[in-house]
């Protein structure tokens, strides 16, 4: 592949890590440590990654446990917690808070899969808008004489084909995923 137009496949690349990394916080009615990915605590005045203050485990499939390493940070995590939008309420025993994932409903798990396609869609919006910025480029290069129309036309047909390639994985992720969140 040309190296002109590696560029922007580097940038179609982000754009599925990006919606992967999206998908890994929707929960699917089994307990992910992953919800917890973006909490952050107030630990001694400096905003600290939940991951960073505990030990997070997944005793069993809908319950997530979470043991600080210091008990003190049992509140702090709890407040953190609440105001997430997890919406989930903490229970602590003084030691650890346990998060409770109830079962998902019908209605809940269809409106995830809406979102899930959502985020889809907008992922092959973000993957089109880097296909014309690639084709704006290669116009602009064939006007400056800096590559020949043929040069051009070539680079064109990649880039169509890499944006195809995307698409379609952007699709497949869409489908594992609202796959997921609708499987009882």
């Amino acid at each position: 592949m040309d190296e002109r137009i590696q560029v922007y496949e580097t940038k179609m690349k982000k754009t599925l890590e990006s919606l992967e990394r999206e998908y890994i916080s929707i929960r699917a009615g089994r307990a992910n440590p992953h919800v917890l990915d973006k909490l952050v605590v107030d630990y001694y005045g400096t905003p600290t990654p939940i991951q960073q203050v505990g030990n997070i485990t997944v005793p069993e499939a809908r319950i997530i446990l979470i043991q600080p390493w210091e008990s003190k940070l049992i509140k702090a995590i709890e407040k953190a917690i609440m105001a997430s939008d997890i919406g989930i309420t903490p229970s602590n025993d003084g030691k650890a808070i346990r998060l409770v994932f109830p079962e998902l409903t019908e209605e809940r798990r269809k409106e995830l899969a809406k979102d899930v396609k959502k985020k889809g869609e907008a992922a092959k919006v973000a993957v089109r808008n880097i296909r014309r910025d690639a084709n704006d480029a290669l116009k602009k290069w064939s006007k400056a004489k800096e590559i020949s129309e043929d040069d051009a036309d070539d680079l064109e047909k990649a880039v169509q084909k890499m944006t195809d390639k995307f698409i379609a994985e952007v699709d497949k992720a869409v489908e594992t995923k609202t796959k997921e969140v609708l499987t009882v």
